[in-house]
Protein backbone atom coordinates (compact mmCIF):
# COMPACT_ATOMS: atom_id res chain seq x y z
CA UNK A 1 0.00 0.00 0.00
CA UNK A 2 1.39 3.42 -0.97
CA UNK A 3 2.14 5.41 2.16
CA UNK A 4 0.60 8.87 2.30
CA UNK A 5 -2.29 7.90 0.01
CA UNK A 6 -5.66 7.63 1.71
CA UNK A 7 -7.45 4.48 0.54
CA UNK A 8 -11.10 5.52 0.40
CA UNK A 9 -14.28 3.57 -0.45
CA UNK A 10 -14.67 2.92 -4.20
CA UNK A 11 -17.08 5.49 -5.64
CA UNK A 12 -19.38 4.73 -8.60
CA UNK A 13 -21.47 7.90 -8.45
CA UNK A 14 -22.37 11.15 -6.70
CA UNK A 15 -25.42 12.39 -4.80
CA UNK A 16 -26.20 16.09 -4.85
CA UNK A 17 -29.01 18.46 -3.92
CA UNK A 18 -27.87 21.12 -6.33
CA UNK A 19 -25.52 21.73 -9.18
CA UNK A 20 -23.07 24.23 -10.61
CA UNK A 21 -24.29 26.03 -13.72
CA UNK A 22 -22.66 28.53 -16.05
CA UNK A 23 -24.36 31.92 -16.29
CA UNK A 24 -22.87 34.88 -18.13
CA UNK A 25 -19.45 33.25 -18.18
CA UNK A 26 -19.50 32.41 -14.48
CA UNK A 27 -19.95 29.04 -12.79
CA UNK A 28 -22.49 29.48 -10.00
CA UNK A 29 -24.10 27.07 -7.50
CA UNK A 30 -27.81 26.58 -8.16
CA UNK A 31 -30.10 25.42 -5.38
CA UNK A 32 -32.46 22.49 -5.74
CA UNK A 33 -35.13 20.81 -3.64
CA UNK A 34 -34.49 17.23 -4.69
CA UNK A 35 -31.73 14.66 -4.99
CA UNK A 36 -29.80 14.02 -8.19
CA UNK A 37 -27.63 10.94 -8.81
CA UNK A 38 -24.79 11.40 -11.28
CA UNK A 39 -21.84 9.48 -12.59
CA UNK A 40 -18.27 10.71 -12.11
CA UNK A 41 -18.08 11.89 -15.71
CA UNK A 42 -18.72 15.43 -16.91
CA UNK A 43 -19.83 16.58 -20.36
CA UNK A 44 -19.82 20.28 -21.21
CA UNK A 45 -19.34 21.09 -17.54
CA UNK A 46 -22.36 19.05 -16.42
CA UNK A 47 -22.24 15.80 -14.45
CA UNK A 48 -23.88 13.00 -16.43
CA UNK A 49 -26.92 11.41 -14.80
CA UNK A 50 -26.48 7.93 -13.38
CA UNK A 51 -28.90 5.25 -14.68
CA UNK A 52 -30.19 4.80 -11.11
CA UNK A 53 -31.39 8.42 -11.14
CA UNK A 54 -34.02 7.62 -13.78
CA UNK A 55 -34.89 4.30 -12.12
CA UNK A 56 -35.56 5.95 -8.75
CA UNK A 57 -37.57 8.76 -10.31
CA UNK A 58 -39.88 6.26 -11.99
CA UNK A 59 -40.68 4.84 -8.55
CA UNK A 60 -41.93 8.19 -7.22
CA UNK A 61 -44.82 10.36 -8.34
CA UNK A 62 -43.03 13.62 -7.61
CA UNK A 63 -39.53 14.92 -7.07
CA UNK A 64 -36.75 12.60 -5.90
CA UNK A 65 -36.66 13.43 -2.20
CA UNK A 66 -35.78 10.02 -0.76
CA UNK A 67 -33.24 7.37 -1.73
CA UNK A 68 -33.15 3.79 -0.35
CA UNK A 69 -29.64 3.08 0.96
CA UNK A 70 -27.49 0.71 2.94
CA UNK A 71 -24.06 1.31 4.40
CA UNK A 72 -20.70 -0.31 3.84
CA UNK A 73 -19.57 -0.22 7.47
CA UNK A 74 -20.93 -0.79 10.96
CA UNK A 75 -18.83 2.06 12.35
CA UNK A 76 -20.76 5.34 11.81
CA UNK A 77 -17.54 7.36 11.57
CA UNK A 78 -16.35 5.28 8.61
CA UNK A 79 -19.54 5.98 6.65
CA UNK A 80 -19.53 9.71 7.42
CA UNK A 81 -16.26 11.60 7.76
CA UNK A 82 -16.76 15.18 8.90
CA UNK A 83 -13.93 17.60 9.60
CA UNK A 84 -13.01 21.24 9.53
CA UNK A 85 -11.15 21.60 6.25
CA UNK A 86 -9.06 24.45 4.89
CA UNK A 87 -8.24 24.41 1.19
CA UNK A 88 -5.53 26.21 -0.76
CA UNK A 89 -7.28 28.70 -3.03
CA UNK A 90 -4.56 28.31 -5.67
CA UNK A 91 -4.69 24.55 -6.08
CA UNK A 92 -7.89 23.34 -4.39
CA UNK A 93 -5.78 20.95 -2.29
CA UNK A 94 -6.50 20.53 1.44
CA UNK A 95 -3.84 22.17 3.62
CA UNK A 96 -5.36 21.77 7.09
CA UNK A 97 -7.89 19.28 8.41
CA UNK A 98 -9.03 19.23 12.03
CA UNK A 99 -11.76 18.04 14.38
CA UNK A 100 -11.91 20.98 16.79
CA UNK A 101 -9.25 19.46 19.05
CA UNK A 102 -6.29 18.55 16.83
CA UNK A 103 -5.50 19.13 13.17
CA UNK A 104 -3.10 17.95 10.46
CA UNK A 105 -1.56 20.86 8.57
CA UNK A 106 0.67 20.83 5.51
CA UNK A 107 3.63 23.22 5.70
CA UNK A 108 7.22 23.67 4.66
CA UNK A 109 8.24 20.94 7.10
CA UNK A 110 5.67 18.43 5.90
CA UNK A 111 2.51 17.39 7.76
CA UNK A 112 2.34 18.66 11.34
CA UNK A 113 -0.15 17.81 14.06
CA UNK A 114 -1.31 20.95 15.85
CA UNK A 115 -4.13 22.12 18.15
CA UNK A 116 -7.42 22.87 16.36
CA UNK A 117 -9.49 25.63 17.99
CA UNK A 118 -12.21 25.38 15.24
CA UNK A 119 -12.56 27.99 12.46
CA UNK A 120 -13.93 30.79 14.65
CA UNK A 121 -10.88 30.77 16.91
CA UNK A 122 -8.15 29.90 14.42
CA UNK A 123 -5.91 32.59 12.93
CA UNK A 124 -4.91 30.22 10.12
CA UNK A 125 -8.57 29.93 9.07
CA UNK A 126 -9.27 33.66 8.83
CA UNK A 127 -10.99 34.72 5.62
CA UNK A 128 -13.49 31.87 5.50
CA UNK A 129 -11.11 29.34 3.98
CA UNK A 130 -11.88 26.72 6.66
CA UNK A 131 -15.33 25.13 6.69
CA UNK A 132 -17.05 21.98 7.95
CA UNK A 133 -16.81 19.34 5.26
CA UNK A 134 -18.63 16.02 5.34
CA UNK A 135 -18.42 13.02 3.02
CA UNK A 136 -21.06 10.29 3.27
CA UNK A 137 -20.71 7.00 1.39
CA UNK A 138 -23.83 4.90 0.81
CA UNK A 139 -24.79 1.81 -1.19
CA UNK A 140 -27.67 2.20 -3.67
CA UNK A 141 -29.07 -0.79 -5.51
CA UNK A 142 -27.46 -4.22 -5.54
CA UNK A 143 -25.31 -4.19 -8.69
CA UNK A 144 -22.07 -3.43 -6.80
CA UNK A 145 -22.05 -4.36 -3.11
CA UNK A 146 -18.77 -2.53 -2.47
CA UNK A 147 -19.25 0.40 -4.87
CA UNK A 148 -20.68 3.46 -3.16
CA UNK A 149 -22.23 6.81 -3.99
CA UNK A 150 -20.70 9.81 -2.23
CA UNK A 151 -22.61 12.81 -0.87
CA UNK A 152 -20.39 15.79 -0.10
CA UNK A 153 -21.71 18.63 2.02
CA UNK A 154 -20.62 21.70 3.95
CA UNK A 155 -23.99 21.95 5.67
CA UNK A 156 -24.00 22.01 9.47
CA UNK A 157 -27.61 20.78 9.36
CA UNK A 158 -26.84 17.76 7.17
CA UNK A 159 -23.60 16.84 8.96
CA UNK A 160 -25.10 17.10 12.45
CA UNK A 161 -28.29 15.22 11.51
CA UNK A 162 -26.54 12.43 9.62
CA UNK A 163 -23.95 11.94 12.39
CA UNK A 164 -26.66 11.67 15.04
CA UNK A 165 -28.80 9.27 13.02
CA UNK A 166 -25.86 7.00 12.14
CA UNK A 167 -24.79 6.68 15.76
CA UNK A 168 -28.38 6.16 16.94
CA UNK A 169 -29.15 3.47 14.34
CA UNK A 170 -25.88 1.71 15.15
CA UNK A 171 -26.74 1.74 18.86
CA UNK A 172 -30.33 0.52 18.66
CA UNK A 173 -29.51 -2.23 16.16
CA UNK A 174 -26.70 -3.73 18.24
CA UNK A 175 -23.99 -2.44 15.89
CA UNK A 176 -25.64 -3.79 12.73
CA UNK A 177 -25.62 -0.50 10.82
CA UNK A 178 -24.32 -2.14 7.63
CA UNK A 179 -27.33 -4.49 7.57
CA UNK A 180 -30.08 -1.91 8.12
CA UNK A 181 -32.40 -0.96 5.24
CA UNK A 182 -32.58 2.84 5.48
CA UNK A 183 -33.19 5.84 3.26
CA UNK A 184 -31.78 9.30 2.78
CA UNK A 185 -34.55 11.88 3.02
CA UNK A 186 -34.52 15.54 2.03
CA UNK A 187 -36.08 17.77 4.67
CA UNK A 188 -36.88 21.47 4.65
CA UNK A 189 -36.65 24.09 7.36
CA UNK A 190 -36.61 27.85 7.72
CA UNK A 191 -34.11 29.82 9.78
CA UNK A 192 -33.31 33.43 10.54
CA UNK A 193 -30.21 33.18 8.40
CA UNK A 194 -32.26 31.94 5.44
CA UNK A 195 -34.62 34.92 5.94
CA UNK A 196 -37.36 32.39 6.72
CA UNK A 197 -37.26 30.92 3.23
CA UNK A 198 -37.04 27.12 2.97
CA UNK A 199 -33.65 25.45 2.96
CA UNK A 200 -33.05 21.74 2.55
CA UNK A 201 -30.79 19.30 4.35
CA UNK A 202 -30.27 15.53 4.32
CA UNK A 203 -31.66 13.20 6.97
CA UNK A 204 -31.46 9.42 7.46
CA UNK A 205 -34.57 7.38 8.29
CA UNK A 206 -36.13 3.94 8.20
CA UNK A 207 -37.50 3.31 4.71
CA UNK A 208 -40.99 4.54 3.87
CA UNK A 209 -43.80 2.27 5.09
CA UNK A 210 -41.32 0.42 7.34
CA UNK A 211 -40.76 0.44 11.10
CA UNK A 212 -37.60 0.47 13.16
CA UNK A 213 -38.48 -2.86 14.74
CA UNK A 214 -38.97 -4.52 11.35
CA UNK A 215 -35.71 -3.00 10.07
CA UNK A 216 -33.79 -4.40 13.04
CA UNK A 217 -35.30 -7.88 12.58
CA UNK A 218 -34.37 -7.80 8.89
CA UNK A 219 -30.85 -6.58 9.79
CA UNK A 220 -30.32 -9.51 12.17
CA UNK A 221 -31.47 -11.97 9.51
CA UNK A 222 -29.14 -10.42 6.92
CA UNK A 223 -26.26 -10.45 9.38
CA UNK A 224 -26.84 -14.17 10.04
CA UNK A 225 -26.90 -14.97 6.32
CA UNK A 226 -23.70 -13.00 5.73
CA UNK A 227 -21.88 -14.74 8.55
CA UNK A 228 -23.01 -18.12 7.26
CA UNK A 229 -21.60 -17.20 3.85
CA UNK A 230 -18.28 -16.14 5.39
CA UNK A 231 -18.80 -12.37 5.08
CA UNK A 232 -16.50 -10.69 7.64
CA UNK A 233 -17.93 -7.25 8.43
CA UNK A 234 -15.42 -6.55 11.20
CA UNK A 235 -12.51 -7.19 8.85
CA UNK A 236 -14.09 -4.85 6.27
CA UNK A 237 -14.38 -2.08 8.85
CA UNK A 238 -10.77 -2.59 9.93
CA UNK A 239 -9.57 -2.49 6.32
CA UNK A 240 -11.43 0.79 5.76
CA UNK A 241 -10.03 2.28 8.95
CA UNK A 242 -6.47 1.38 7.90
CA UNK A 243 -7.09 2.86 4.45
CA UNK A 244 -8.26 6.21 5.79
CA UNK A 245 -5.35 6.35 8.25
CA UNK A 246 -2.85 5.70 5.45
CA UNK A 247 -3.09 9.29 4.19
CA UNK A 248 -2.97 12.68 5.88
CA UNK A 249 -5.86 14.00 3.77
CA UNK A 250 -8.76 12.14 2.19
CA UNK A 251 -9.21 14.30 -0.91
CA UNK A 252 -6.82 13.76 -3.82
CA UNK A 253 -5.65 15.99 -6.65
CA UNK A 254 -8.17 14.31 -8.97
CA UNK A 255 -10.99 15.66 -6.77
CA UNK A 256 -9.59 19.20 -6.47
CA UNK A 257 -11.80 20.78 -9.14
CA UNK A 258 -14.98 19.41 -7.53
CA UNK A 259 -13.79 20.52 -4.10
CA UNK A 260 -13.02 24.01 -5.44
CA UNK A 261 -16.55 24.31 -6.81
CA UNK A 262 -18.07 23.07 -3.56
CA UNK A 263 -16.03 25.36 -1.33
CA UNK A 264 -15.38 28.38 -3.52
CA UNK A 265 -18.34 28.98 -5.84
CA UNK A 266 -18.01 32.09 -7.97
CA UNK A 267 -20.77 33.89 -6.13
CA UNK A 268 -20.88 36.69 -3.61
CA UNK A 269 -22.88 36.35 -0.42
CA UNK A 270 -23.29 33.42 1.93
CA UNK A 271 -25.83 31.40 0.00
CA UNK A 272 -28.11 31.70 3.01
CA UNK A 273 -27.80 28.10 4.12
CA UNK A 274 -24.29 27.02 5.13
CA UNK A 275 -24.16 24.51 2.32
CA UNK A 276 -27.76 23.30 2.44
CA UNK A 277 -29.74 22.57 -0.71
CA UNK A 278 -26.99 23.10 -3.27
CA UNK A 279 -23.42 22.30 -4.11
CA UNK A 280 -21.16 24.52 -1.99
CA UNK A 281 -23.89 26.72 -0.56
CA UNK A 282 -21.66 29.22 1.15
CA UNK A 283 -19.68 32.35 0.48
CA UNK A 284 -17.37 32.25 -2.49
CA UNK A 285 -14.63 34.15 -4.20
CA UNK A 286 -15.19 36.74 -6.93
CA UNK A 287 -15.89 35.37 -10.38
CA UNK A 288 -12.50 36.35 -11.76
CA UNK A 289 -10.73 34.54 -8.94
CA UNK A 290 -12.85 31.42 -9.35
CA UNK A 291 -12.40 31.46 -13.10
CA UNK A 292 -8.63 31.61 -12.80
CA UNK A 293 -8.68 28.87 -10.18
CA UNK A 294 -10.74 26.64 -12.46
CA UNK A 295 -8.35 27.31 -15.34
CA UNK A 296 -5.35 26.37 -13.20
CA UNK A 297 -7.08 23.19 -12.03
CA UNK A 298 -8.00 22.23 -15.60
CA UNK A 299 -4.42 22.78 -16.78
CA UNK A 300 -3.03 20.79 -13.87
CA UNK A 301 -5.45 17.92 -14.50
CA UNK A 302 -4.45 17.91 -18.18
CA UNK A 303 -0.79 17.70 -17.25
CA UNK A 304 -1.57 14.73 -15.01
CA UNK A 305 -3.21 13.03 -17.96
CA UNK A 306 -6.71 12.81 -16.54
CA UNK A 307 -9.79 14.78 -15.64
CA UNK A 308 -10.66 15.99 -12.15
CA UNK A 309 -13.60 14.29 -10.54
Amino acid sequence: MLKGLAITPPVVGRISIGRVVEKNGRRLPEKDDQFTLTTQVQQRGEWMLHPLDEKLRKATSGKLRSIPVRFLFNDPDLNLRAEYSCFDRETGRPVCVGNGETCRRAGDNGIEELPCPSPDGCAFAQGGACKPYGRLNVLIGDEDELGSFVFRTTSFNSIRTLAARLHYFAAVSGNLLACLALELKLRGKSTTQSYRSAIYYVDLCVRTNGTLEAAIIEARELDSRRKAAGFDQQALDMAAYAGFRNGAFEDSIEESAAVAEEFYPAESGDGGSHGDAHVGGHGGTPATSKSSLQNRLDRRAALLGGTAA
